[in-house]
């Protein structure tokens, strides 16, 4: 078992075991970057990108986001829904984010992937909310690269 509390064993695909554990250590690591940033006043520069005007709407995209790639997944896969709140709001989010991702990764790992054999993650692709066809692994992959992307959107404007 992983420190982030994922049993690779519990899976019937030992891959999206390890996908599920990697996006909690990005999601955290994303997040801790993201209070530095916030303790340190980082203003984001203006790209006309609403997710991105701000620390609370990135970090509000990235939580989102987070949500929606598991409720996709389960969604393609005719699983469980895995009840996973809404994010809160911009104005709301830096108050509520601690508790709110802690509820998040909750639900990833206690998500019904754990049952799903591996062919069903590659075949057959499904279309995604972007309209771009997708199999449930690489979705996965994407959940675990979001948070990457934005940490290291931060650290770049952070100079670290």
């Amino acid at each position: 078992m992983g420190r982030d509390g994922v049993d690779l064993s519990d899976y019937r695909y030992r891959g999206a075991g390890a996908l599920v554990s990697l996006h909690e250590t990005h999601l955290r690591s994303f997040l801790a970057v993201w209070r530095e940033a916030r303790s340190r006043r980082l203003a984001l520069p203006e790209i006309g990108d609403p997710d991105c005007a701000s620390l609370d709407a990135t970090l509000r995209h990235v939580l989102r986001a987070a949500r929606g790639y598991m409720t996709w997944c389960c969604e393609v896969l005719d699983l469980a829904d895995p009840e996973i709140p809404s994010a809160p709001t911009a104005e709301h989010v830096a108050d509520s984010h601690e508790a709110y991702a802690e509820i998040l990764l909750d639900r990833w790992r206690e998500s019904p992937l754990r049952e799903v054999e591996e062919k069903r993650f590659y075949d057959p692709p499904h279309l995604s909310r972007w309209k771009v066809p997708y199999c449930v692994d690489a979705m996965l992959e994407h959940a675990v690269m979001h948070p990457i992307r934005h940490e290291r959107q931060l650290n770049s404007l952070l100079g670290t």
